[in-house]
Formats: C-alpha cells, sequence, structure tokens
C-alpha cells in the first residue's frame, strides 16, 4: 500500500529546514516542541529514512531529509494552489520582499510592473538589504520573500538563477593596474569580497580595501569614477564598466547564484503568486543547462 504524506507533517518539516531548530520551528508552526518532535519522528517512519542529523546545537538534514525537502515544498506549495484554484477572490492584502540592491535595479521593474498589472490591489512593501540582513528578516517574521545570493550556510533557498561574477573597472581608467590595487567591495561578511581577496591573494597580487559599502549604488559609482576596482554580478553591469580578465591579470571567480527564499509562516496565495513571478522572471537554469 502507498504511503501518504502528511501536509502538516511537512510543513513542519520545512520549518525545522529553514530555521535550523526544533524549537524555532514550533513558534511558526505553533506547536510544543514535543509534538514537533512527535511529528518528525512519525515523517522518518513513513519514509522508512532518518531525515535530520545533529550539527551542535542545530538540526542538520541528512542527504535524504534534503532530498525529501525538495518533495516538501512542492507538495505543500500544491496544496496550496489546489486551494487557490477555488479560491475566485480577486488577491488583496500586504506582501513584504526583501531584495539586496545588486539585483533591485535589474530585476525589480519587470516584476513588479507585472505583479502589480495582475494584482492592483495588493501593496508591496520592499526592503533593500544586503543577503545576510534579509535571512534575519525572513527568520524574524519581518519579511515573507526575498531574492538573494545563494550561499548554503545562511540557509535553505530556492535556487532560481545562475550568473557569472565579474570583476570591474571603469572603461575611461586604468586604476586595475595599479600597485596596490585600489578596490570597492562589500563589507567583510560579503561572500563575494571573500572570494575576490581569495584570488588576488593566491596570485600574490598587492591590493587594498579603499571603499566598503553594502550599496552596490555606491560600489558602483566608486568604479565608474575611476577610483577602484569591484565584483558585481553579470546583471549589475553599467555603461561606462570594462569586464576584466585573465590578460588582465584578474582570474575568474567562483558563479553567483541567485535564491528565493520563502517566510513558512506566512505562506498564502498572495505570497505564492509573488513568488511564482519572482521564478519565471529569474530562471535562466534550464537556459544555461542547454547552453552546456
Amino acid at each position: 500500500m502507498a504511503v501518504l504524506l502528511d501536509i502538516d507533517q511537512l510543513r513542519t518539516f520545512i520549518a525545522i529546514a529553514e530555521t535550523g531548530s526544533f524549537t524555532r520551528a514550533a513558534d511558526i508552526v505553533f506547536k510544543t516542541q514535543s509534538a514537533v518532535s512527535m511529528q518528525m519522528k512519525r515523517l522518518e517512519e513513513r519514509i522508512g529514512k532518518p531525515i535530520f542529523e545533529r550539527d551542535g546545537r542545530s538540526s542538520k538534514l541528512t542527504e535524504d531529509g534534503e532530498k525529501l525537502l525538495d518533495y516538501a515544498r512542492r507538495i505543500v506549495k500544491l496544496n496550496m494552489d489546489a486551494v487557490g484554484a477555488f479560491t475566485e477572490n480577486e488577491l488583496t492584502g500586504r506582501v513584504r520582499l526583501g531584495v539586496p540592491d545588486d539585483y533591485a535595479d535589474r530585476y525589480l521593474p519587470d516584476i513588479m510592473a507585472r505583479f502589480s498589472q495582475a494584482n492592483p490591489r495588493v501593496e508591496v512593501t520592499i526592503v533593500c538589504e544586503p543577503t545576510t540582513m534579509l535571512v534575519e528578516r525572513i527568520q524574524a517574521n519581518e519579511l515573507d520573500l526575498a531574492i538573494i545570493t545563494h550561499v548554503e550556510h545562511k540557509g535553505p533557498a530556492e535556487f532560481v538563477r545562475h550568473e557569472r561574477l565579474l570583476w570591474v573597472t571603469s572603461s575611461r581608467h586604468q586604476v586595475h593596474k595599479e600597485t596596490p590595487v585600489p578596490m570597492a567591495l562589500g563589507r567583510a561578511s560579503c561572500c563575494w569580497r571573500q572570494a575576490a581577496q581569495e584570488r588576488l591573494e593566491g596570485l600574490n597580487r598587492q591590493y587594498r580595501v579603499l571603499y566598503s559599502s553594502w550599496n552596490s549604488t555606491a560600489v558602483g559609482a566608486m568604479v565608474l569614477a575611476g577610483l577602484a576596482v569591484s565584483v558585481l554580478p553579470e546583471s549589475a553591469l553599467k555603461p561606462g564598466m570594462r569586464v576584466l580578465g585573465p590578460s588582465d591579470g584578474f582570474p575568474p571567480l567562483p558563479s553567483c547564484k541567485i535564491g528565493l527564499l520563502r517566510n513558512w509562516r506566512e505562506q498564502t496565495s498572495l505570497t505564492d503568486a509573488l513568488a511564482n513571478l519572482i521564478i519565471q522572471s529569474l530562471d535562466n537554469l534550464a537556459q544555461n543547462e542547454a547552453a552546456e
């Protein structure tokens, strides 16, 4: 006889995966910690595999847990879609979206235009902050959705887009030839900054960070003024910028992955509608796979 998965157990499972904690997940799904533990025990019994392992004070997913998470998200979403299909009322209310300003200029105009046209009675609150802060806001229930730079240790997000991360300088200046190379980068915890520093240090190339900011507009201004070299995703390139490569003494950088992070405590037809539109607008994974 086929095993049927329980939607409520899957929602709890997703909450644990998102927060890394049974205790925080219990608050999200409005259950006691013992009830959450019992749900996960029954879920493991249903699939016949362990889905969690201890990692210090956190609960880390096993390989089978990671596999189940993908199915759980799709099952819960399909359940919401099925309910929404029989609801004829026009979407109303407010949805809170977070996005780093690196992506806001490039992607928000199209996303918001399409969403507002389809849902004219919905109010969208947009918060532009770095990925680290947006993840914290999701965990604090201050956002419903966040477009983030996909970094595994910052929490499980849906990987929706792949881009090249590039060295950039001004097309009118030669600042990249200076020694040490002046750099304009994010704060110390920025994964792009860390990648850039690792690459330069691997070549024993001297550099100095002259400008540090979470704001990509400020970083871009330093580049365009010919004051520094920086690293940006391909979508953030602007007229007046020149891409640097190995022939200029700048080695390839790791790719930039963009993900969508959901607040599973606030999953509604409204947040699902915006999430689906974001995925449709950003998704280039199939094209990249075909190109490869």
